[in-house]
């Protein structure tokens, strides 16, 4: 099948709101925006949980549609993504949750406006998927400090502050947080396994943004083929203040209590089975398998965007650049 090169030539659009999202109130002018822009717009949904998502996405995929535009944070970008890794169904996004960051790495803008004027003037690319036991991740998965981040982030606190909520969860589960063993194994034997008695947080990326516009390094890419892998020791509170302030930019990879590693594959295996934060949802647990599911979601991307590029399924099969 050739590849549609923009929301227009699509058959048949769906749009999908998580109305639960921090900005997912009537969004029902965006859907007028993007017909009158000439996207094939013939059914709307509102969903207030996953699970009505779930029904939601495997309703309009058997309907047909083959371009679902979907309006939520990243943890409904990631569900959606998901659902249709692997078909031509092709993924529009309205940003409407706290962070974003799955669209701010594909340089999708967070206006409501702008993000219904790409969804009908962009490109179509297409983009890795991470998995962690089989289970979806856009942006970053981790183990450790993070996860005590996600549950210190209150619904009522991210309603407040917004991005804000972020540095001031991170710090509340810094003064809570025990550290951990784990050991990272490299089932394509490109790096020795990595064992590690006193961790702070192992981080899986895929994306390039996670936590509300920190960076997962400076060269990771959603369309690399590749996780960028890493581990941060623990230590003293003053060493993380200064870890804090290189996370906005990617370059605390360099800190010297930060191992960073890149690789198609690894395994965490850790003393008793620890949650896994997948782009902000406990998803799974340790022993955990990472993968990277490449040029898999198809999505559409304003035309300046030089995040992604449409590579195709074949190549996956071409050796590594």
């Amino acid at each position: 099948m050739s590849h549609m090169k923009s929301a227009r030539d699509a058959r048949s659009a769906a749009v999908v709101i998580n109305a639960g999202s921090r900005r997912g109130a009537a969004h029902q002018v965006a859907v007028d925006t993007m017909r009158k822009a000439g996207v094939p717009i013939s059914a709307v949904h509102h969903v207030l949980s996953g699970g009505e998502l779930a029904v939601t996405l495997d309703r309009v995929v058997a309907d047909g549609h083959d371009l679902i535009i979907v309006g939520g944070g990243d943890g409904t970008m990631t569900f959606t993504a998901g659902r249709i890794a692997g078909t031509d169904v092709m993924l529009g996004v309205l940003p409407l949750g706290t962070a974003n960051d799955f669209a701010r790495t594909l340089e999708i803008p967070n206006s409501v406006a702008e993000a219904c004027a790409t969804v009908a003037d962009g490109k179509v690319v297409d983009i890795d998927l991470g998995r962690a036991n089989g289970e979806p991740f856009l942006n970053v998965a981790s183990v450790g400090l993070s996860v005590a981040v996600t549950e210190a982030l209150s619904p009522r606190l991210k309603r407040i502050l917004g991005p804000l909520a972020y540095g001031i969860a991170t710090l509340r589960a810094y003064a809570g947080h025990k550290a951990f063993r784990a050991r990272l194994e490299f089932p394509d034997g490109d790096h020795e396994t990595m064992e590690f008695d006193d961790l702070l947080q192992v981080a899986v990326g895929n994306g390039r943004h996670y936590g509300g516009g920190n960076t997962v390094s400076p060269t990771a890419g959603i369309d690399d083929h590749t996780l960028d892998i890493y581990a941060i020791l623990a230590g003293p509170l003053r060493e993380h203040v200064s870890i804090a302030r290189f996370l906005k930019d990617g370059s605390f990879i360099k800190h010297d209590r930060v191992y960073h590693v890149t690789s198609r594959a690894v395994r965490v295996v850790t003393e008793q089975p620890l949650p896994v934060n997948l782009d902000g949802e406990i998803a799974t647990t340790t022993p955990t398998d990472f993968t990277v599911q490449r040029n898999a979601v198809h999505v559409v991307v304003p035309q300046s965007s030089t995040s992604a590029l449409f590579d195709g399924p074949g190549a996956a099969n071409w050796p590594a650049v």
